[in-house]
């Protein structure tokens, strides 16, 4: 068996082999790389098959249609190198179906030419029989179009092992073989195309291919190839919700995915990989603190940072990677963000606060129903039975029964009141419409309302305001502000006391204090007033036990002088009298511009 025999089998094997690739490729036809590769490796058969035929060939014309098979696949196969590359790398997405066009003009032309190269020879020029009878039977004078077609094919090789380098630096390990297997596969070929075009002798170029199939055959079954890509696995890499940052053996970051970038946005501002640890990470010191400190161990722990003005949190795993040996060759940080757990457990600590705050309010209001409102319903209940017995005493002794139920079913009205007004501010359900009012006639409408229960007590109240006064307020809150000291003032004065009403304008607030020379506040009720708490007294106002009156008004008082952004305060001790001091916003008026109270 002569040379050109043993090399016809042995490219019918090559042959075999690339259409076995074509055959596995087409299995993952689903993938757009795959069916490159398909497209790549019949090209390369063709020409491997061709060639076979064109060294066995015994004349001139079998050379010839033998060359015509070749340049079926002579012309493509580096084009579908090239767009293989750029499937994987997910370059130019949105243009590459013009790309392919352009990638596939010289290649299209070259094969016209040849097909009409008896017309014109700018592939061959001349066919010369090789008169010592080895391979091939007629070497070929290349014409012009063959050096551009070189020239075509070399480029497009380098540019797309220039394209993968990138990636293989950033890549994970399984990819970078992945690129290897790839690069490998192309480069066999050129390289012994390239011994072709100096010697000159025979193209060992289709045995290139033999090996190429054997290099990708081995990289489908053993690194999946066809399964996921480069730019499968950087797509997965860069989809991870969680920032996921590699840093090699020298503490260098080599890679990134884009959560990343939000995480730490020096990231995305860097073109070039890799880059110090230290100075890309410097501004989260504790973080570099942590790295530096693990020796070999994974950790996890947390880590705040504020981002657009806002304060994020994470939970930071640190975990070593190890190749095929025991020693580490680099870490990975994974970032994954809690700072909606944490902002949503913040409001849910705020809500059960809230809610503590209703139930003990609730309790103490169960308290003020259950004795301070039951309490004096049940003397109403006992004076009005004594109504219903056979009159014993005079008409006097009746009125006083009468006065008596009067004052408790007004007291208990006050309380209601109070109550359901406190409990509507404290549920935004009061309307607040602030308007300018004469404080004079504010206040004396208030002493015409209060005067009858203070003249029971022999009280002389005396207002002391200019009538030029104004206050900017809300009418009905600014009414029950008055109403509930003065009644404290009355309910605390003896008989025979004095209640004093005066303001004074002290810059744009109006001062307001309500005094009177009554028993004072208690220890207990002024420690309540000064920590600022809802307060109530211990059950004891139907008793008459000393210190058994509440004092809910001041509560309710204060919340609303607050809305006015007023403030209540208060001067005095027990048994020597007390005076309420409030301020209001405020303004000296002419007369006219303010409302008259009615």
């Amino acid at each position: 068996m002569d040379t050109r025999q043993w090399m016809a089998i042995l490219l019918c094997f090559a042959t075999a082999l690339m259409l076995f690739v074509s055959f596995l490729s087409y299995r993952k036809r689903h993938l757009q790389v795959a069916r490159t590769m398909i497209y790549m490796m019949v090209a390369a058969s063709c020409y491997a098959i061709g060639y076979a035929f064109e060294i066995t060939g015994e004349s001139l014309n079998s050379v010839k249609l033998s060359l015509q098979l070749e340049y079926l696949g002579i012309p493509f196969v580096s084009a579908f190198w090239l767009l293989l590359v750029i499937q994987f790398t997910g370059l130019a997405v949105r243009h590459r179906k013009w790309l392919a066009i352009l990638l596939f003009i010289i290649p299209s032309l070259t094969f016209l030419l040849h097909l009409t190269n008896d017309w014109h020879h700018w592939i061959y020029e001349e066919y010369v029989l090789n008169v010592n009878g080895a391979v091939p039977l007629y070497n070929t004078v290349k014409g012009p179009w063959y050096a551009v077609h070189a020239v075509y094919n070399y480029t497009i090789m380098l540019l797309g092992i220039l394209l993968f380098v990138p990636m293989y630096l950033r890549a994970m390990p399984i990819v970078r073989k992945q690129i290897l297997v790839l690069i490998l596969g192309a480069a066999v070929p050129m390289l012994f195309n390239i011994g072709y075009m100096f010697s000159k002798v025979i193209d060992f170029t289709p045995f290139g291919f033999a090996v190429s199939g054997l290099v990708y055959a081995w990289g489908i079954f053993r690194i999946r190839l066809l399964r996921l890509t480069p730019l499968a696995y950087a797509k997965m890499f860069d989809t991870i919700r969680d920032g996921v940052i590699l840093l090699d053996y020298e503490g260098q970051i080599v890679n990134h995915n884009r959560a990343a970038e939000d995480i730490f946005p020096e990231l995305g501002w860097t073109k070039s990989f890799p880059v110090s640890g230290k100075d890309m990470l410097s501004a989260c010191p504790e973080l570099l603190e942590r790295i530096a400190e693990t020796k070999y161990k994974d950790e996890r722990f947390a880590l705040q940072r504020v981002l657009d003005d806002r304060l994020r949190h994470y939970i930071c795993s640190l975990t070593y990677i190890y190749d095929t040996g025991t020693s580490p060759i680099g870490q990975m940080l994974m970032f994954n963000d809690i700072t909606e757990l944490k902002e949503n457990e913040e409001r849910l600590r705020e809500k059960s606060q809230r809610l503590s705050q209703l139930n003990a309010f609730k309790d103490k209001l169960f308290t003020v129903m259950a004795h301070d409102i039951r309490d004096p319903i049940a003397l109403l209940v006992s004076l009005t039975e004594l109504l219903g017995e056979e009159p014993t005493d005079t008409d006097i002794a009746k009125a006083e029964v009468f006065q008596e139920i009067r004052r408790q079913v007004r007291g208990t009205h006050n309380l209601v009141d109070n109550l359901l007004d406190w409990y509507r501010s404290q549920n935004g359900e009061v309307a607040f419409r602030p308007q300018s009012w004469n404080l004079q006639q504010v206040v004396r409408q208030a002493l015409s309302l209060a005067g009858a229960r203070a003249g029971m007590k022999k009280i002389s109240i005396t207002e002391r305001i200019d009538d030029k006064l104004a206050v900017n307020a809300d009418k009905e809150m600014l009414d029950l502000i008055f109403r509930n000291l003065l009644s404290n003032a009355i309910k605390f004065t003896e008989i025979g006391g004095s209640i004093e009403v005066n303001a004074a304008m002290e810059g744009e607030l109006v001062t307001v204090s309500v005094s009177d020379n009554g028993i004072g506040i208690d220890e207990r009720t002024a420690e309540l007033l000064r920590h600022d708490e809802m307060f109530f007294k211990e059950p004891g106002f139907a008793s008459g036990e000393e210190g058994g009156e509440m004092r809910f008004g001041l509560v309710l008082t204060r919340e609303f002088l607050r809305m006015h952004g007023g403030s209540l305060r208060f001067e005095g001790l027990s048994g020597q009298g007390t005076t309420f001091i409030f301020t209001l916003p405020g303004a000296i008026g002419s007369g006219g511009n303010e409302r008259k109270a009615g």
